[in-house]
């Protein structure tokens, strides 16, 4: 986990997001502009280019948009964890904002395309990561 974990490299862009993980809220930025959501941060809006944006708090609830199953570790420190699913979730409070993280507490052959999540953090390395478990588990 650790190796992984060594390629998160924030920007001025993408700090924020980190920061906010690190307090356990998850944000989305909000353009000022024209009021869409987007991820991953930018440093202005792919819609209608305004730099101007919130970062706008999300209580983390979203579904499975699409998912794979990983099934080879790409670093010896997760070769304990393999299989597992890796997913990009949608949020209903925050539309065109898709956020890429895992899925535990199931099966990763059960994970499908629509199944409701729920965002916990996980710390590792010092980093606070946003990760989901199926709704109800």
């Amino acid at each position: 986990m650790l190796e992984a974990l060594a390629s998160i490299h924030p920007d001025a862009d993408t700090q924020p997001f980190w920061d906010w993980c690190a307090k356990r809220e998850l944000r989305f930025q909000r353009c000022d502009s024209c009021g869409r959501f987007r991820f991953p941060p930018l440093s202005g809006c792919r819609h209608c280019g305004a730099t101007a944006a919130e970062w706008v708090r999300v209580a983390g609830r979203g579904r499975v948009f699409s998912h794979t199953t990983v099934a080879h570790a790409a670093f010896p420190d997760l070769r304990g964890d393999v299989p597992y699913s890796v997913v990009v979730v949608e949020f209903d409070e925050a539309p065109g904002a898709r956020l890429i993280s895992n899925v535990v507490g199931i099966d990763p052959a059960k994970v499908t395309v629509g199944m409701e999540l729920e965002l916990f953090f996980d710390e590792a390395a010092g980093i606070v990561l946003p990760r989901f478990r199926p709704v109800g588990r």
